[in-house]
């Protein structure tokens, strides 16, 4: 009985974490909807706050499965649950088959949506906030150079364009001097008329794609290890919903064998012995 509490509770708990991190998911991609002034971005691959509301929203419905299957000793629930592990586990183990086989394809994909988010810089906060992390966090300008940043409206190097920003780049793509206590946010002007030998003086010239694979092959320990972690816990979890399913099941075979028992020799106890003296 103690195996089987330390499996229902530990499952519970995993359940309880994901949860609430859920739920805290889903509130700060509503959020992040409602605070915005304008709805311009509305696509599941290029809005974060949506993004996160989807997440959020995913994650909270099968741990919500989890904790009441658990907690209630429910089979139906802690089934769908179990069902729902195994779906993403093998999702998951299928894009990193597709990911390994088909890397040109995925590296066009990716640099297909990167472009397009390009493009949508400055019409969602969000999104903006994304870009400028990617950048600075990866000392990167654009999808594969700096002049990527022409495919946006407001950098487009063009003698239409009537953009002041026109022939630039963010401020994130600017190389940051030591002891620099004030941002100079128009520090990317005009870097896109200039050739890369002058251009990488004042800003990062490589792009974000390649340096996110570059720094993906260089840290190929941890991502490893991130990797494998997340698809432990998902296996623990699995045996454990799995488990508490086979013990709740021998628990109701074992009640069904006790009553069916009990009911035969009731059943014997209406019967009189043959023979039987009947008189006083």
């Amino acid at each position: 009985m103690r195996g089987y509490r330390g499996v229902k509770y530990t499952l519970f708990i995993f359940c309880y974490f994901f949860w609430v991190v859920s739920a805290i998911l889903i509130a700060v991609g509503i959020y992040a909807k409602i605070a915005r002034e304008k709805d311009v971005v509305d696509t599941l691959t290029v809005d974060p706050a949506l993004l996160l509301i989807v997440v959020g929203s995913v994650m909270f419905l099968i741990t919500f499965l989890g904790c009441f299957g658990a907690l209630r000793n429910t089979i139906c629930l802690l089934k769908m649950f179990l069902g729902l592990l195994v779906a993403i586990l093998l999702l998951q183990i299928a894009a990193a088959f597709v990911g390994y086989f088909f890397t040109d394809t995925v590296m066009e994909r990716t640099e297909r949506l990167m472009m397009k988010a390009i493009e949508r810089y400055r019409e969602d906060q969000d999104l903006e906030n994304a870009i400028d992390f990617i950048q600075k966090k990866f000392q990167c300008c654009g999808v594969e150079s700096y002049k990527n940043w022409s495919r946006n409206a407001y950098f487009k190097c063009s003698d239409t364009n009537p953009s002041l920003e026109a022939c630039g780049v963010p401020f994130s793509c600017c190389i940051r001097l030591q002891n620099q206590t004030v941002l100079n946010t128009m520090c990317g002007y005009g870097m896109q008329q200039l050739e890369e030998k002058l251009a990488r003086q004042d800003i990062f010239t490589i792009g974000c794609l390649d340096k996110i694979v570059w720094w993906a092959k260089h840290n190929l320990l941890l991502v490893a290890g991130l990797t494998a972690g997340l698809l432990l816990l998902e296996v623990c979890m699995i045996a454990l919903a799995a488990g508490q399913i086979c013990w709740i099941k021998k628990v109701l075979q074992h009640q069904e064998r006790k009553a069916a028992q009990s009911k035969s020799e009731r059943k014997e106890s209406l019967w009189f012995p043959p023979f039987a003296d009947f008189d006083d």
